[in-house]
């Protein structure tokens, strides 16, 4: 009579590997290589995407949907941030769209220190993207540009939730 089979594959499917044997793709010879190719240095940060065009911001609605949905998939995938502290930012992007017109880019400049020690004290670096929009939002100092931000923002918000 011959023997049962063992089931040599995991939950996904892949065919399990020896017990003693190391993980497909990793030299034990090399811990500090980590199978990384040669191009690659540990001390250069990862290229992010490409940054949010202002203008196409403010012109047009669906490319303000498409960044936020973008800003969030990111987030999830590289930020432990709360939606809390998202919540916190939005309502101050709000108040500093309510700000008086002769204080309005003052209000902007603050808002943009409070995102980068939030960015820099809770590690959010998805939202690098926001705050070189938000420089840009401010250099600029228009009316439709801080709302359409607040726009972006509030998408963000939406589709964090």
């Amino acid at each position: 009579m011959a023997e049962p089979q063992q089931d040599t594959r995991n939950r996904e499917g892949r065919p399990r590997e020896g017990r003693g044997a190391p993980p497909q793709g990793h030299d034990r010879g090399r811990p500090d290589d980590r199978g990384r190719g040669d191009d690659r240095r540990p001390d250069r940060r990862p290229e992010g995407p490409p940054e949010i065009d202002i203008d196409k911001l403010v012109a047009d609605s669906l490319y303000l949907d498409n960044q936020a949905h973008g800003i969030v998939s990111r987030m999830r995938d590289m930020d432990s941030g709360t939606k809390s502290q998202l919540r916190r930012l939005y309502n101050a992007v709000r108040r500093a769209c309510r700000a008086p017109e002769n204080e309005r880019q003052h209000e902007f400049v603050m808002l943009r220190a409070r995102l980068a020690y939030t960015i820099a004290r809770h590690s959010l670096r998805s939202m690098d993207m926001i705050e070189k929009l938000l420089l840009q939002v401010t250099r600029r100092n228009d009316q439709r540009g801080y709302e359409r931000f607040r726009d972006l923002f509030e998408a963000i918000v939406a589709y964090n939730e």
